[in-house]
């Protein structure tokens, strides 16, 4: 991840650096900044597990239609569908259509509504302490012991596609870890706020 500038004059990661606005608004606004809260932690979640094996800009504008097509992403509501509902979904043409992605939301709404602690807690449970950016996409881990803790967790309480990958790209979209580049514009989440 060198940095590229672009032509509003500020550096970023490069892999944020392509012709489509929404996935530089996405690097400059919402990755690696700190985000809480057990419906928009599940919200994540859930579309790390369908960007497995697909691009995430795919996933990026799919994202309302997956808003409107999983009820808001809300943990309670998800957890009461049915197969009427899995058949709704897979009809869906606005979303990424695979069933065992479809069938493993479900299954994980149910999970996350019967857990005894916050989803958002148990998450951020995992941060590991700040380190210093790295200087380069080579030094940009695909998975770190936290998130293998992490995917272990989440498997054995009942959650699924949580691997220690999903895991990690799930921790650098939610500001558990920064993973910008150290020279990227995005200014670094404060350290104080991260347990």
């Amino acid at each position: 991840m060198s940095d590229v500038v672009e032509d509003d004059g500020r550096p970023r990661c490069d892999w944020a650096a392509t012709q489509s606005t929404l996935y530089r608004d996405y690097h400059d606004q919402e990755w690696g900044k700190q985000l809480r809260g057990r419906v928009a932690l599940f919200e994540r979640m859930t579309l790390e597990a369908f960007q497995s094996g697909l691009s995430w800009l795919i996933i990026l504008r799919k994202r309302d239609n997956f808003r409107t097509a999983f009820d808001g992403f809300d943990i309670e509501t998800v957890a009461r569908y049915t197969d009427r509902d899995v058949a709704r979904l897979m009809a869906d043409v606005g979303i990424v259509r695979n069933r065992a992605k479809i069938e493993a939301t479900i299954a994980n709404a149910r999970t996350a509504a019967d857990l005894d602690v916050d989803l958002s807690d148990l998450l951020w449970s995992y941060a590991p302490p700040a380190r210093p950016r790295p200087r380069s996409l080579a030094d940009v881990p695909s998975l770190s012991p936290e998130s293998q803790a992490m995917a272990k967790d989440l498997k054995k309480r009942g959650f699924r596609f949580v691997g220690p990958t999903t895991a990690y790209a799930l921790m650098q979209a939610t500001g558990m870890v920064d993973d910008h580049i150290e020279s990227c514009w995005v200014p670094p989440a404060a350290a104080a706020n991260r347990r």
